[in-house]
C-alpha cells in the first residue's frame, strides 16, 4: 500500500498549472462585486436587466418588492459598477454595464437550478 503524502500528486495525474496571479486590488475589486451581487432581489434585478432596460417601477412591478426596497437594491448595484441609470424625463431607465455581469449571475441560477 501506498502512502500519499499531501502536496503529491498519485502518478496517473500531473501537477495542474498554477493559476495566473492576481494582485491585492483586483481579488478585492471581485470580492466587492460578489458582495454587491449577493441578494436575492439584486439577483432578480440583474436577472431581469439582462432582458431589458427598465426603470424602477417596472422592476416594482416584475419583481413584487416595494419601490424603496428596490431603489436601495438599485443603489447598492450602482456603487458596484453592476448598473447604470439614465434619466429619460421623469424617469431613470437602468441597465447593466455589461453582460460579464448577468452571466455571473446566470451561471449561479443555472447551477442552483440543475442541483433541484
Amino acid at each position: 500500500m501506498t502512502v500519499q503524502l499531501h502536496g503529491e500528486h498519485s502518478p496517473e495525474r500531473a501537477a495542474p498549472a498554477p493559476a495566473p496571479p492576481r494582485s491585492p486590488h483586483t481579488l478585492a475589486e471581485a470580492g466587492d462585486l460578489l458582495r454587491a451581487l449577493a441578494a436575492p432581489v439584486r439577483i432578480a434585478i440583474v436577472l431581469q436587466l439582462r432582458e431589458h432596460d427598465r426603470c424602477v417601477h417596472e422592476l416594482v412591478e416584475a419583481l413584487g418588492v416595494a419601490q424603496p426596497l428596490i431603489s436601495q437594491h438599485l443603489r447598492v448595484l450602482k456603487s458596484a459598477g453592476v448598473v447604470h441609470g439614465e434619466r429619460h424625463g421623469r424617469e431613470v431607465v437602468y441597465r447593466l454595464v455589461d453582460e460579464h455581469l448577468a452571466h455571473i449571475v446566470v451561471d449561479a441560477v443555472t447551477h442552483v437550478e440543475e442541483k433541484l
